[in-house]
């Protein structure tokens, strides 16, 4: 790479001695969302964007030594441009631009290209290098447009309040949750959510987004509240004793890995809805060919399937990166 190189605390770039989500400690971090896999502890300071701050003092520690940019604001350093471009992923999402002596190279981090109408929407960036996920980056993940996933959901929640029975949704508490409860039908009947979504909520507020209200479960709500309501929790809150109080109840999960058959009856979901806050494979194929880059290198994900095809089918010189980053987790484990 001409402006980076692969170490093993991460991604480097020794012209501006900053790293970019690093995940080992280091003294400068720039970090292109809140994420446990890409937002880690121990750095020394941070770089994110503005809307990323609250969520990352609730997840690192308030004491964190944190700079904060907007969208497209460039910060030079040692004379090597550095800018933060929206990356549609959650709020607050960025894709790192890194320009010095007439190359340019974007690291993604995680991104979609679909509106969510909650995220500031993906913009391609033409470079020379490219840094991209690719989580889903297989031809079988193809998502539908949001609306038809959330009238599903819509649907499947009114059928279970029409039998008196509640809801319980499980979507990561950062970015899906907000995109969720943002685009369901509210007229169904009433939200609640997770104290860590409810956690999630407030920090997001407090950067300025704006969010619709919802309540949090409590052990204060009677269960007679609950009746035909929807409640979205974090995949970590399956099977555990916190779930009796909804009873009878009907589960969904919403992710990508939906679109595996199979992904639902092993996890014992009674619905599954695709809905990722990653790019699908037509979505990532045309984000890589908008850069223009002269070279893509790929991370977590379908790396081996996606470089072969960019490489065979588009003639894009394509190289795999091996590195911890997780992606939209297989097991539906809290990011």
């Amino acid at each position: 790479m001409s402006l980076l190189e692969l170490t093993p605390k991460g991604l480097y770039c020794p012209a501006a001695a900053i790293f970019i989500d690093p995940w080992r400690p280091v003294d400068h971090a720039v970090i292109t969302h809140a994420h446990s896999d890409h937002s880690r502890w121990g750095m020394k300071h941070y770089l994110a964007h503005h809307d990323s701050a609250e969520v990352m003092k609730l997840r690192l520690g308030g004491e964190i030594s944190l700079q904060t940019i907007s969208y497209r604001k460039p910060l030079f350093i040692n004379g090597v441009e550095i800018s933060l471009i929206p990356a549609g992923h959650i709020p607050g999402s960025a894709q790192v631009k890194i320009s010095h002596k007439g190359q340019t190279v974007v690291v993604s981090g995680d991104y979609k290209t679909e509106d969510d109408g909650l995220s500031t929407p993906f913009e391609p960036v033409k470079c020379h290098e490219f840094v991209s996920e690719c989580t889903f980056g297989m031809p079988i993940y193809d998502w539908e447009p949001q609306a038809v996933t959330f009238e599903k959901i819509n649907q499947w929640w009114a059928q279970n309040s029409a039998q008196d029975r509640n809801s319980v949704l499980f979507a990561y508490s950062l970015g899906k949750a907000q995109r969720i409860i943002q685009n369901v039908n509210q007229d169904i009947g009433e939200i609640f959510v997770h104290g860590a979504i409810w956690n999630t909520n407030e920090a997001l507020e407090r950067n300025g987004v704006a969010l619709r209200k919802v309540e949090k479960v409590s052990a204060d709500i009677p269960k007679s509240r609950f009746k035909g309501s929807l409640i979205i929790a974090p995949p970590s809150a399956m099977g555990t004793p916190w779930m009796k109080k909804f009873s009878p109840y009907r589960t969904g999960i919403c992710s990508g890995w939906m679109s595996i058959r199979g992904t639902r009856r092993r996890r014992a979901a009674d619905a599954g809805f695709v809905l990722s806050d990653h790019a699908d494979w037509k979505g990532l194929i045309a984000a890589i060919q908008a850069t223009e880059a002269e070279t893509v290198y790929l991370t977590h994900g379908s790396k081996a399937v996606f470089a072969r095809y960019l490489q065979e089918e588009k003639g894009i010189h394509a190289v795999e990166l091996e590195t911890l980053f997780e992606g939209e987790n297989s097991n539906f484990t809290e990011e």
